[in-house]
């Protein structure tokens, strides 16, 4: 492995983590630019979600190491690390009961303490990623009356709201409808390209992956098993290995990328 850029914003090495004697992540290693965006693919267990779990220090007790913007993750308090990551988890049907607006307000916390109130800049922080992410005009409504879609524009905002420079992210679009799918892939690709923040995207829509992203990492069984351009993954043979299946390519009509497309059954 290549020590890490002057420019980089999360750095992992030898990540191992354990749950009893189940060995989850295994001798993982990776960097990641600032202002890139990473998709993370991979068969089912493959650890895609315990990595950004450990990169947001959601799970501790794992071996190895990792930096955010050269500093050690440890040596983060909760307030300084909600500065410069932010986490949006899969969807679990679970909704708080806060109306948009005020859920998306609470993304603000890394920069009030207990002694200090909600001010006019965090206001308007939260009015300006409400507008970004078309949620404005149910700001007032609360997140149980929204569908599985606008829910997760929401989730995406209060993310935004944090500020953060490197935003986390673990299935964004399962679950939901073609345009709403559209939709949070138009948010992700303006957060990275117009305003500069570092994606990190774990999904299991590999085509989309490819088309969108600058680079993947694919993992197996808690290891890399792929870290890449997305053009070098589209390859049937590289695929069979992560995925053991396999699979049909065609060229893409837009893009120079080839897609996957559906196997026929003989």
């Amino acid at each position: 492995m290549h020590p890490p850029a002057d420019n980089t914003a999360v750095d992992i090495r030898d990540l191992c983590f354990s749950i009893g004697v189940n060995e989850i992540l295994r001798d993982v290693s990776l960097s990641v630019e600032q202002g890139r965006y990473v998709a993370i693919v991979g068969p089912n267990g493959a650890g895609k979600t315990t990595l950004l779990k450990c990169i947001d220090r959601i799970l501790t007790g794992w071996t190895g190491r990792i930096e955010v913007f050269g500093r050690p993750l440890h040596r983060y308090s909760q307030r300084e690390l909600a500065r410069r990551i932010s986490y949006v988890p899969q969807a679990d049907g679970h909704v708080s009961p806060f109306t948009v607006e005020q859920f998306v307000l609470m993304g603000r916390y890394p920069y009030l303490s207990p002694l200090t109130t909600v001010g006019r800049e965090d206001r308007q922080v939260v009015r300006r990623v409400l507008e970004q992410t078309g949620t404005a005009e149910f700001a007032d409504r609360p997140l149980e009356t929204l569908s599985g879609g606008e829910r997760q524009k929401v989730f995406i905002a209060a993310a935004l709201a944090q500020g953060a420079e490197v935003l986390l992210l673990d299935e964004p679009t399962t679950f939901l409808d073609y345009r709403h799918q559209a939709d949070i892939r138009r948010l992700l690709a303006e957060a990275n390209k117009a305003s500069g923040i570092t994606v990190v995207a774990v999904t299991h829509d590999l085509n989309h992956a490819v088309l969108e992203s600058d680079r993947v990492v694919a993992m197996r069984n808690g290891t890399v098993m792929f870290d890449g351009r997305p053009d070098e993954i589209m390859n049937t043979d590289v695929l069979r290995r992560i995925y053991d299946t396999p699979f049909t390519l065609v060229d893409h009509p837009r893009a120079t990328v080839p897609v996957i497309v559906p196997q026929v059954r003989d």
